[in-house]
């Protein structure tokens, strides 16, 4: 095997769950649609709250002082808030998806497509075995992690595009690159990131994942595009809160 195969058969698994997503679509009215699009909502939020719990560690605590984990993840948010709306963040990724679907699906909902991809991408991105598999992958110890990571997505991509639609292939193109960077700074880099950086990220993400499945089930429409710059601002925290408290 070599390096980055891990990523390689996740791509590949949420394209043939894609497939096989679009062949099932078909069959159910919108109503069914509908409603299974609300189920991967509830599911997001669970998804969400074992993230927050794997996040909230010893590690994290043991390098941030015990009482920090909490505000760090708060801070991490709201710096990326401020960043994400600044650079007009979901706009940005909006247009993006909209111009992949002039491209590639220029007969779909425009509004489905986006929230398709945007959506399908956070489920497939946010997460501890994105991180500690690509990393692992690339340091050369093994893509067992992404492998089964493969597995859960592969579903999951059946079940976003019977619902969803086409719109959920175009996350591919961020797994791959978010995934493939992690490997390459992996192979160069060596393992660059402590636990308690993985856990605060995994943490902030649990909580991004918590506002994907609030607008999925229809609750309300945060703007989690927004959000996503925390996700590398968590980490920076994690090493200078560690830096000042130790």
């Amino acid at each position: 095997m070599f390096v980055g195969i891990g990523t390689v058969v996740n791509v590949a698994a949420v394209l043939v769950g894609c497939g096989l997503g679009l062949v099932l679509g078909q069959r159910f009215r919108q109503e069914t649609r509908d409603l299974i699009t609300q189920v991967l909502g509830l599911f997001s939020l669970v998804l969400g709250g074992r993230a927050i719990a794997q996040g909230f560690s010893p590690a994290l605590s043991e390098q941030v002082s015990e009482n920090a984990p909490v505000l760090v993840v708060l801070a991490a948010l709201l710096i990326g808030a401020l960043i994400g709306a600044w650079i007009r963040l979901e706009q940005r990724l909006d247009g993006a998806a909209e111009w992949l679907r002039g491209k590639v699906a220029r007969n779909s909902d425009k509004g489905r497509f986006i929230e398709a991809a945007v959506s399908s991408t956070l489920i497939f991105c946010v997460g501890p075995l994105s991180i500690l598999g690509s990393l692992s992958d690339g340091l050369g110890t093994g893509a067992e992690q992404l492998f089964v990571k493969s597995v859960m997505d592969g579903f999951a991509a059946i079940a976003f595009t019977s619902s969803l639609g086409i719109g959920v292939m175009a996350s591919v193109i961020p797994l791959a690159v978010y995934q493939g960077a992690f490997t390459v700074l992996g192979f160069f880099l060596g393992n660059f990131m402590s636990a308690g950086q993985v856990d605060g990220l995994t943490a902030t993400g649990g909580v991004i994942l918590l506002g994907l499945g609030i607008r999925l089930a229809g609750i309300k429409r945060i703007q989690i595009g927004n959000l996503l710059p925390a996700l590398a601002v968590a980490p920076i925290l994690v090493w200078v809160v560690g830096l000042a408290v130790n």
